[in-house]
């Protein structure tokens, strides 16, 4: 009907569905096509031509005998009496035994057990008539309602999921820079536990040398003694050693104070561990002892090592490296803790 058309295109329908309405319930009313709209809301329009148009029908006691299409759909449902039977009143709509709802003729019947499911219906003598222009503004007022509760379901539906593809993307980038602080961190120790060991074997190396320029030192300076003494037509007399104290007893003897060039050192480690022993001249600085340590404990710093001598107490630290083992009290010999 033009008025139908009409009253759904202001409604803001597309032309399109609002044909494809019409004709799939025969321009049946207003209430069917806004039902058939809101069911095929998301379905793409066919080809109307393909589109079969609801028979029009009368009553099933009404019914010209002749309407073979719409017999045969009444008796499907169980309206019809027989071929030619009359009913004592005269049907002016079907009724769903099931809901309640009454029909204008069996196209929309149809249509609404195809809509519901329902299959059980009857004659009735309720005559249907057509909506006057309140109800049908009521309709429309209501079927503005309807959508636009329609349209807030869905904008809350998509904020809910916006909402939660947010939680997932921010959870996401919190997991990425925890992992690349992580990685940092483990770079950074890296980085640390290898300038430590460089460090360790830099100390090592130096304290390796200084050893062997002392070697050294002690070799030329007892090769020229030799050489001396071979010189002079005297005896030529090893360096004195702590397995022959026979010097030491001939120096008792003559009554000739003996001289100790060297210092005989036990270093006990205050993190425990078997004592380190070396023997050092009694002229080299305690930081030569500190770098020989160094060089056999990877927990000590040169530059932050302490030694302590229990008697007398005494503590030695970085400001007393310069200081030789002789001025410290060290020679002959001496016990220290070292602590790292």
């Amino acid at each position: 009907m033009a008025g139908d058309k009409d009253t759904l295109l202001s409604m803001g329908f597309d032309p399109a569905r609002v044909e494809w309405a019409l004709k799939a319930i025969g321009n049946r009313g207003l209430q069917p096509a806004m039902d058939h709209i809101l069911e095929n809301e998301g379905k793409p329009v066919p080809d109307l031509g393909a589109v079969n148009e609801s028979s029009s029908s009368r009553p099933a006691d009404g019914m010209d005998v002749d309407d073979d299409e719409d017999l045969e759909a009444l008796r499907a449902m169980g309206l019809a009496k027989g071929a030619s039977g009359s009913a004592d009143a005269e049907a002016k709509s079907i009724k769903c035994s099931q809901c309640g709802k009454t029909f204008k003729n069996t196209g929309l019947a149809n249509y609404h057990a195809e809509k519901s499911g329902h299959d059980q219906f009857e004659e009735s003598t309720e005559e249907i008539k057509p909506l006057t222009e309140e109800e049908k503004k009521q309709k429309l007022e209501e079927l503005r309602v309807k959508m636009a509760e329609k349209r807030a379901r869905k904008a809350e539906e998509e904020a809910k999921e916006n909402r939660a593809n947010e939680l997932i993307r921010r959870k996401q980038g919190t997991d990425m820079n925890k992992l690349k602080e992580e990685l940092k961190e483990k770079e950074i120790l890296k980085e640390v536990e290898a300038k430590k060991r460089e460090k360790i074997e830099d100390a090592k190396a130096r304290a390796a040398v200084k050893a062997q320029i002392e070697a050294d030192k002690k070799a030329r300076a007892e090769k020229a003694a030799r050489e001396k003494a071979l010189r002079e037509g005297r005896a030529i007399v090893d360096a004195p050693s702590t397995s022959a104290p026979a010097p030491a007893a001939q120096a008792v003897a003559s009554g000739t104070p003996k001289v100790h060039t060297h210092a005989r050192l036990q270093i006990r480690m205050s993190t425990g561990g078997p004592p380190l022993t070396t023997t050092l001249p009694a002229e080299a600085p305690l930081r030569e002892l500190a770098e020989f340590v160094a060089s056999h404990s990877p927990d000590i710093d040169v530059d932050n090592v302490t030694f302590t001598q229990n008697f007398p107490r005494k503590t030695f630290a970085v400001g007393d490296f310069s200081k030789t083992l002789k001025d410290l009290g060290f020679v002959p010999s001496a016990a220290l803790v070292a602590t790292p």
